[in-house]
């Protein structure tokens, strides 16, 4: 029986590929917070959405007795911990710190209108910016009050 050379690298080349692809591993995705840049990103974001907040009347009078570094702080750990950052918000949860303040859903989508202009200044991309509202969307039941 005779080989034919060509079919057999063939064969072999179809071998060696199956291989390779079998053998290679997807690269692991970027969590949400290094693809927004890390600590130093959402930093710069919580500033400016601070100062949307502050000079928006729908809105700003729910701060008026605000300590804002403190805020600053609690809401850039909040952001960089559900963006799978390695901060660690240890502020009140969501439904305590709002209880009695009367947020209408109106109040809420103000807030987001006013990160979304942060994000937007920010030229975050449309994926990393539905991301992170989606997150932070889910928290509402617990901030509008009912």
């Amino acid at each position: 029986m005779k080989l034919n050379p060509m079919r057999s690298l063939s064969a072999l080349t179809l071998i060696l590929l199956l291989g390779a692809c079998t053998s290679m591993q997807p690269a692991p995705q970027k969590s949400l917070y290094e693809r927004l840049g890390g600590k130093p990103a959402i930093q710069a974001v919580v500033d400016d959405f601070i100062g949307n907040v502050a000079a928006d009347p729908r809105i700003n009078g729910f701060f008026a007795n605000t300590n804002i570094p403190r805020l600053n702080s609690m809401l850039v750990n909040q952001i960089c911990e559900a963006t799978g950052g390695p901060c660690k918000y240890t502020g009140r949860d969501m439904k305590s710190a709002h209880a009695g303040m009367g947020v209408t859903e109106a109040h809420f989508n103000a807030l987001v209108e006013d990160l979304v202009k942060s994000l937007d200044k920010f030229n975050v991309p449309a994926r990393e910016k539905n991301e992170l509202l989606t997150a932070l969307a889910a928290m509402k039941g617990d901030i509008v009050a009912k």
